[in-house]
């Protein structure tokens, strides 16, 4: 399509801090959970051990399922419309108004949300805690900042949709 879906943003603008925080704790993630595949490190992850019980574990990874099939299905939903991070490009991209969009301005980062809780149910520990904080707060601060792209790509019609739809539930 000659441009990339994925916007890290301006070099040392918050959505380019929010993307560099996301990829480094997306890069432990996959390092531990490889490790944990050759090693015995889960006295180093700080593991709650009353929380490592099958039904919670395996609610975790219900979730972590649901979180990627719903990703899945709003990216294809979105489209030719689905970017990551704010595309600063002045094109005649459109709206998102219905569907999912039509009860959360945010479906996306909900869906990401929900793994992130799922990932930390999965494995209950220090580690995965610290993972499901950092997250969440990044994702609800990249929320506040794509919001505002919206409104200044999109204007007043950002503004209805702003208040008919919540930005999560």
């Amino acid at each position: 399509m000659r441009f990339s879906h994925i916007n890290y943003g301006e070099r040392g603008s918050a959505p380019w801090w929010h993307r560099q925080t996301f990829n480094v704790f997306r890069a432990f993630i996959l390092g531990v959970c490889v490790v944990r595949i050759f090693a015995d490190i889960d006295p180093w992850l700080g593991v709650f051990g009353p929380l490592y019980v099958w039904p919670i574990l395996l609610v975790g990874m219900l979730l972590l399922i649901g979180s990627f099939t719903t990703v899945n299905y709003l990216q294809a939903y979105m489209h030719e419309d689905w970017r990551s991070g704010i595309d600063p490009r002045k094109d005649e991209r459109k709206l998102l108004t219905g569907g999912p969009f039509g009860r959360s301005r945010n479906p996306l980062f909900l869906a990401v949300m929900a793994g992130q809780l799922g990932f930390f149910l999965a494995l209950p520990s220090v580690f995965s805690l610290v993972c499901l904080v950092a997250g969440v707060l990044v994702i609800t601060r990249q929320a506040r900042e794509e919001e505002k792209a919206l409104a200044d790509k999109f204007g007043e019609d950002y503004e209805r949709y702003r208040v008919r739809v919540p930005r999560w539930f």
